[in-house]
């Protein structure tokens, strides 16, 4: 006899029971994106609010949400070198500048003694993140010679050699203070940062990016989702918890290097190429060292190796500034510009905010925001028991 849950012989496939959403009995099941139901129905509200929100907001706050997607995908870039292969990387804000000025140069038609191509951004866009994998690929062997303190210098020093690289480079940075306009993101014609008529309705051009960049992430957030949990994703993970051991198993080590950083150095650049859109005009001055650790910050405060901990850090650090002017009309002691007897100045206190958060992290909850949710949800999991 047969029932509902009867495996028949040459069958297999994940037998369900009422009442029991984590009860696998198949890795498959266990390994899924969305695998309890509760998982699947957050994900649709989250999804449909997403979709919705745009046509509700101004202009401002759409583009805080599209900045928010756009450091995601960076975010989620360092987080595979770093959080899941464990290579401490400083340098991001380099491999960010390159897609940014490789799009510059691609996307806009030559002026002056400016060089362009002129391309569309279904050129632009992934060249750029293919320039700046190709160059993390020439440095990874480099740094998979070296790790931890050494490892952090020697990335360091990707920042300041693309410094003086984007500033001496005039030809297709525009120099220093001077910069150039960004590539704009025309498809077939269409401006996605103007307002258009799409079968006619009229959409203003913030909607019509904020999608794009929110399609972008979620691709891209998917895969590097899959990545970390394949063949090549346990292989980063052995190599950050003990490299020697990994490569006795036979994990090879300088090649899973090589791999991370280059991955990595994929989506630097294509944060970077979106991110110069926003930016309207980018100077060299806008990728140094503070963004390198505007995006580390992202990474610490979320949550290391989570690929939603790193959008959940994107969106902290993305919003928190805002937070933080709004206390201007709250708290007398905090100022805009420091002056008028203010005691801070919303510069000032967002940088002892982000030094606080970072060292708080670190000594008290190292997974970040998303440590805290599993913290939440554990304990109401298993209430009114204590384990």
């Amino acid at each position: 006899m047969t029932g509902p849950n009867t495996l028949l012989p040459g069958r297999r496939r994940a037998v369900t029971l009422r009442g029991r959403p984590e009860l696998y009995t198949e890795y498959g099941a266990d390994q899924a994106l969305l695998n309890t139901p509760a998982k699947r129905r957050f994900a649709a509200v989250l999804l449909l609010v997403l979709v919705v929100v745009p046509f509700f907001l101004d202009r401002d706050l759409n583009g805080l949400l599209t900045r928010v997607f756009i450091t995601s995908i960076g975010a989620i870039g360092l987080n595979l070198v770093t959080g899941y292969a464990g290579q401490v990387s400083l340098g991001h804000a380099f491999f960010l500048g390159l897609g940014a000025f490789t799009a510059a140069f691609l996307g806009n038609e030559p002026t002056g003694s400016l060089r362009g191509l002129g391309l569309e951004m279904w050129a632009w866009l992934p060249l750029s993140g293919l320039v700046a994998a190709a160059v993390g690929a020439m440095v990874a062997p480099l740094a998979a010679r070296v790790r931890g303190l050494y490892l952090a210098i020697l990335t360091l020093g990707l920042v300041f050699v693309g410094d003086h690289i984007f500033k001496e480079m005039r030809t297709f940075t525009g120099g220093p203070g001077i910069g150039r306009r960004a590539a704009a993101p025309i498809v077939g014609g269409l401006d996605l940062y103007r307002r258009q008529t799409i079968l006619g309705v009229e959409i203003a051009g913030d909607v019509l990016y904020y999608f794009l960049c929110l399609i972008l992430l979620l691709v891209l957030g998917v895969a590097a989702r899959n990545l970390a949990r394949s063949k090549t994703g346990r292989s980063f993970a052995a190599v950050r918890d003990r490299d020697i051991a990994a490569e006795v198993m036979g994990v090879p080590l300088v090649r899973t290097k090589v791999v991370a950083f280059t991955i990595s150095s994929f989506y630097a650049g294509i944060c970077g190429a979106l991110l110069a859109v926003m930016y309207g005009t980018i100077v060299p001055e806008n990728f140094g060292l503070l963004l390198s650790v505007d995006f580390l910050a992202m990474i610490l405060i979320g949550g290391v190796a989570t690929i939603s901990g790193s959008i959940v850090g994107a969106a902290f650090v993305v919003l928190m500034p805002r937070l933080v002017q709004s206390l201007t009309d709250v708290l007398p002691f905090i100022s805009r510009g420091g002056g008028g007897g203010a005691l801070l100045s919303v510069d000032q206190l967002q940088g002892i905010l982000f030094g606080a958060l970072i060292v708080g992290f670190l000594v008290l909850e190292p997974r970040g925001l998303y440590g805290l949710w599993l913290r939440v949800r554990n304990y109401w999991k298993a209430w009114p028991f204590s384990y």
